[in-house]
């Protein structure tokens, strides 16, 4: 299977493989954000929006806005990507305790944080030890 090797081919996939659960696990299993090129009901499935961005945090972008507001998905996402809260809910965003993983990830991921964790002295510190 192509996406097996390449994620992306996804793309290149017919519409009714695109909605096939299995094929698109492979594809993101191999390569998160081919999550892009599944079908839009997929695209809300927790299962496989979490293997996505467990494979790459940034995957999030691709997933159903109610699973950008799902604590336990954006956590992976900026586990393994702090900029992954770029493409998180807004309540998600001034979640201290994420947003401190996000910085802690990559300090850049200060950016996408709420304004009032910009001024927050621990995740501010946090950022920039992070970044130098």
């Amino acid at each position: 299977v192509a996406v097996q090797q390449h994620g992306h081919a996804l793309e290149y996939a017919a519409d009714e493989l695109k909605c096939d659960h299995e094929i698109v696990q492979i594809a993101v299993q191999q390569d998160g954000c081919s999550l892009q090129f599944a079908a839009n009901a997929l695209k809300s499935d927790r299962e496989l929006v979490s293997v996505a961005v467990q494979q790459h945090g940034r995957a999030l972008e691709y997933a159903a806005d109610e699973l950008k507001s799902d604590r336990e998905i954006v956590t992976v996402a900026v586990h393994q990507d702090g900029n992954a809260l770029k493409d998180a809910a807004d309540e998600l965003k001034c979640d201290r305790e994420l947003v401190s993983v996000a910085v802690q990830q990559h300090g850049h991921a200060l950016e996408y944080a709420a304004d009032e964790l910009k001024c927050d002295h621990e995740i501010v510190q946090i950022a920039v030890q992070q970044d130098g």
